[in-house]
């Protein structure tokens, strides 16, 4: 009995780790990160990080667990979600391309206002959600969380384990990108790291459009599948 828990609870962390590592990319979303936190120092970009990683896995191992039930007790479709989560998304990358280019003062001044006190305010918005697990990331953990149910408690608590074994890794993988994303981007110089800077944004508003545009899909779909 023992060994058949120890391996659905494998399968489970293999699963939930090759579902949900690819959709929240963090390598993808590390310069993100830098262009959001521009002019905050080392320290608090790592303390960023940190909080970040843990809010996101705290996050998805909810919306695994109880997300399906909280948007059936509020009435909320997953097309609903993907549509406001995807203009949040897009919003975001908008204002990142917008952005201007920051001089030595004025990333100085950046620098001294980007307080321990202010990372902590925006650990969890805009950098955990939307940035780091969007609408279709939470929308992924709760189909995964549908997909780990069982009609047996403890089968049911075993892929849970192996779901939630899985959300600390990429937690792990995420702090890790976040805390040395200035390191691995210094091999492209600073016009090297504005311009990947600014394809990134432009990625992620594809993405935010993209999110919306399925979550209008499917509304439309189901409006039109719909008894007249």
């Amino acid at each position: 009995m023992t060994l058949e828990l120890l391996g659905t609870a494998s399968k489970s962390f293999l699963f939930t780790f090759a579902a949900l590592l690819p959709i929240l990319n963090p390598a993808a979303t590390a310069p993100i990160f830098l262009g959001l936190t521009d002019g905050a120092s080392k320290a608090t970009r790592a303390i960023l990080a940190r909080r970040i990683a843990r809010n996101m896995v705290v996050l998805m191992f909810g919306s695994m667990v109880v997300g399906s039930y909280v948007l059936d007790f509020f009435g909320i479709s997953l097309p609903i979600v993907r549509v406001g989560g995807g203009l949040i998304v897009a919003a975001m990358a908008w204002r990142l391309l917008n952005a201007s280019h920051t001089t030595v003062d004025s990333r100085t001044e950046l620098a001294e206002a980007f307080t321990p006190e202010m990372a902590r305010r925006q650990a969890f918005y805009p950098l955990t959600f939307p940035i780091s697990c969007g609408p279709g990331s939470i929308a992924a953990a709760i189909t995964v969380g549908v997909s780990l149910a069982d009609t047996q408690l403890a089968y049911s608590l075993a892929n849970l384990a192996g779901g939630g074994l899985a959300l600390l890794s990429i937690g792990v993988i995420l702090f890790l990108a976040f805390r040395y994303a200035q390191r691995l981007l210094k091999p492209l110089g600073e016009a090297g790291t504005l311009i990947f800077l600014r394809l990134s944004a432009f990625i992620l508003f594809c993405l935010g459009v993209q999110i919306v545009w399925n979550g209008v899909s499917e509304l439309l779909l189901s409006v039109w599948s719909a008894p007249h």
